[in-house]
């Protein structure tokens, strides 16, 4: 296999594309180790990809790439920083184990790296729309010798195939020194070679250093139960390469007085599977206030860090989360003033960071500069309610599954809920490759998602300098994804670049309104707006353009396609519809008979107007500005709605302000005996369709049931 494609990096808090794209925009965490793409290495593997169809090797892959090896083939990579150490992302196949062996610079080394099937392949059929998922595992290995950038570091399978992803490579730092007056889990009887169990002996040292440091010496420690009463405590290792802990549940505890600090060592669980009563994670509960965790590799845990009551002020810097089966981080509600920032997290099985105000409101707290990638179910960053949140200059990449890069939402699942509420904040957010086709609603989330899931948007949503790329669908999605219709309002999206999004760069399918300024975009799909309400008739969705919006204007005309990525507009059909479906509004309605009745494709519902009004008039949203031909009226075709006469003028707008008359008013006659149809000829380019009524012989109000526009 000769060099394929690019190679991307991640180093400086950057996603940096070595050759030959350009740099994307400075967002995410600043990391020590720089990662380098197995599609972009030499070697005799078959590359695979991309792909972005859920449940593939390749769809979970970074970049949606990979290499595949057998027995004896190899992929090498040239190291592109001084390194001592290096972390791979792989698959193998279902119930299949291995290694890799390493070679540096054509020498083989004696350590290998082991590949399992054991913590991949992971099923959930109690969440609507799951596959298989979690292909990926990652396996790590101090070299044992320094390398230079520009040196070689070869991976070749030996017995099982393996499919290589990236590989991460970095300087990794020798032990530190044990703190003065720290209390060492080894003086309390803990076995560093991992062969006894060392629970007891960390319970001991917890106790016995009140306001202090219990040190964890280098060497592995095997914990078979979890910790409690933690509270007013450092826990510090010697560096996460040197000092691991074996075990799947550390902490688990309700509450805390706070000021824990957990820093510099591994966690390695043994979770693998994911099991949501049991709380198979690194942290189950309450750290209490004024508590950090940082420095930390936690992996193979079903949670990173699942945390409820009180813990107020905390901070969770520098961490790498990889491999959990579920979320990396969900703040559980009651989350006031937590800081998580500059973590690296990598094949989570749910959201890789989360907020759910379940209970209390979280508040005042901030997911900021970190990397995401590969969430393979669910959302690189997900907000579920909560007041005066921030989401700023993070990276995600690679959404798989029932996720977009970002979601901002009002979904629920349990009571009691707090509803977005103050101002949210998304600010300065790298997207890449994310969005994805979710098999329950049967079409795509965008790479940043608006949701009014349970309830209608109140909060004040600012979403400025985001960078979109690469998305397989659309960028930017305003959804009532409950299908309830809640409206998605008080949106602001100002200052963003959209490139190659496969499908459209605006994708509203609810109720509500938003303002767009400075948002460029180059390469798009399909169109630049779908803007198609659901349910029909609840409302409209209005698209403000604030200024300095350009490449995107164009608007998807039929609502009862989805776009597909890159296919275009279709050519024009002068036998569709082109009002069936589209936002429609009016100066007024009786009770329960909607604008939306009039363009819901049935002849057997309908709008009325208000009562004794004089003059009224229904107005239809054509997306984009069409040589329309043809109108036809209805109104209930039962013999019950007797014979009667409108008078009526239709008026054409292209932009929604100004009006000028089409057809000039006269008397339309409405018979059961002819279907109670009425068809009028036109001749004008208009996007926004009015029917201005003056009169009506059988009721005091405008009735329509069907407004249908045609191209001939």
């Amino acid at each position: 296999m000769s060099a394929i494609g690019t190679v991307v990096a991640v180093a400086a808090g950057m996603l940096v594309a070595l050759a030959p794209a350009p740099a994307h925009a400075a967002a995410g965490a600043t990391l020590p180790f720089t990662s380098v793409e197995a599609e972009a290495a030499t070697g005799t593997g078959t590359a695979i990809g991309p792909d972005h169809t859920q449940g593939t090797l390749a769809s979970e892959a970074s970049g949606r790439r990979a290499v595949r090896l057998d027995a004896g083939q190899r992929v090498e990579f040239s190291v592109p920083r001084a390194a001592n150490a290096v972390n791979v992302s792989y698959s193998v196949p279902d119930g299949r184990s291995g290694s890799l062996d390493v070679y540096v610079n054509g020498r083989k080394l004696a350590r290998t790296l082991p590949v399992t099937s054991r913590y991949s392949y992971v099923d959930t059929p109690w969440i609507a729309g799951a596959r298989t998922h979690h292909f990926y595992d990652n396996s790590r290995l101090l070299l044992g010798t320094d390398v230079r950038a520009g040196d070689t570091v070869a991976l070749q399978a030996t017995g099982v195939q393996v499919t290589v992803d990236v590989a991460d490579f970095e300087q990794a730092s020798a032990p530190a020194d044990r703190p003065a007056g720290s209390v060492s889990v080894t003086d309390k009887g803990a076995d560093p070679s991992g062969a006894a169990d060392s629970t007891q002996a960390f319970r001991e040292a917890i106790a016995a250093a009140p306001g202090g440091v219990v040190w964890i010496p280098p060497g592995e420690y095997r914990l078979t139960s979890s910790l409690s009463g933690v509270q007013n405590v450092t826990l510090r290792g010697a560096g996460h390469w040197h000092s691991i802990v074996r075990g799947s549940r550390f902490i688990d505890q309700q509450s805390s007085s706070g000021n824990v600090h957990l820093r510099d060592f591994a966690v390695i669980g043994e979770v693998t599977e994911r099991v949501d009563s049991s709380p198979d994670n690194f942290v189950n509960g309450s750290l209490g206030p004024g508590s950090s965790v940082s420095g930390m590799w936690l992996q193979h845990l079903k949670v990173g860090l699942w945390l409820t009551g009180s813990n107020d002020n905390l901070v969770v810097e520098n961490n790498r989360f990889l491999d959990m089966t579920a979320d990396g981080l969900n703040l559980n509600g009651n989350a006031r003033g937590v800081r998580v920032r500059n973590n690296f997290l990598r094949n989570q099985g749910d959201d890789a960071l989360a907020m759910w105000s379940l209970h209390a409101p979280n508040s005042d707290s901030s997911f900021e500069n970190n990397t995401v990638s590969q969430p393979n179910l669910a959302n690189g960053i997900a907000i579920y309610g909560g007041t005066d949140i921030t989401v700023r200059n993070n990276l995600v990449t690679d959404t798989n599954a029932l996720g977009s890069g970002i979601a901002i939402s009002n979904q629920k699942f349990l009571d009691p809920f707090h509803p977005l509420a103050g101002t949210i904040t998304v600010d300065g957010n790298t997207l890449v490759r994310t969005g994805a086709m979710n098999p329950n609603w049967n079409h795509p989330m965008g790479a940043l998602r608006v949701d009014s899931y349970d309830s209608a948007i109140e909060a004040q949503v600012r979403i400025t300098g985001t960078t979109v790329t690469d998305s397989p669908y659309s960028a930017f999605e305003f959804v009532s994804g409950s299908g309830r219709g809640y409206a998605a309002k008080n949106i602001t999206v100002d200052g963003a670049t959209v490139t190659k999004a496969g499908t459209v760069v605006v994708q509203a399918e609810t109720q509500g309104a938003a303002t767009f300024r400075n948002v460029t975009a180059t390469g798009v799909g399909s169109a630049g707006v779908y803007n198609c309400p659901y349910p029909s008739g609840s409302g409209t969705f209005t698209v403000t353009d604030g200024g300095g919006n350009s490449g995107w204007g164009s608007t998807w005309s039929d609502c009862s396609t989805w776009p597909r990525p890159g296919e275009g507009e279709p050519g024009p059909d002068p036998d569709r519809n082109l009002a069936q479906g589209r936002p429609a509004s009016a100066t007024g309605s009786q009770d329960v008979y909607t604008p939306g009745k009039a363009v819901d494709g049935d002849a057997h519902s309908y709008w009325e107007s208000a009562n004794h009004a004089f003059p009224q008039s229904l107005t239809v949203d054509l997306g984009t500005v069409r040589p329309v031909r043809r109108l036809v009226l209805k109104l209930p075709p039962q013999a019950a709605w007797q014979a009667r006469t409108q008078t009526l003028s239709v008026q054409g707008s292209t932009d929604g302000a100004s009006y000028a008359t089409v057809v000039a008013s006269r008397a339309y006659r409405f018979d059961p005996a002819t279907g109670n149809t009425v068809t009028i000829p036109v001749s004008g380019d208009l996007r926004h369709l009015r029917l201005h009524v003056t009169g009506n012989t059988g009721w005091p109000a405008a009735q329509f049931s069907e407004v249908e526009a045609y191209l001939s």
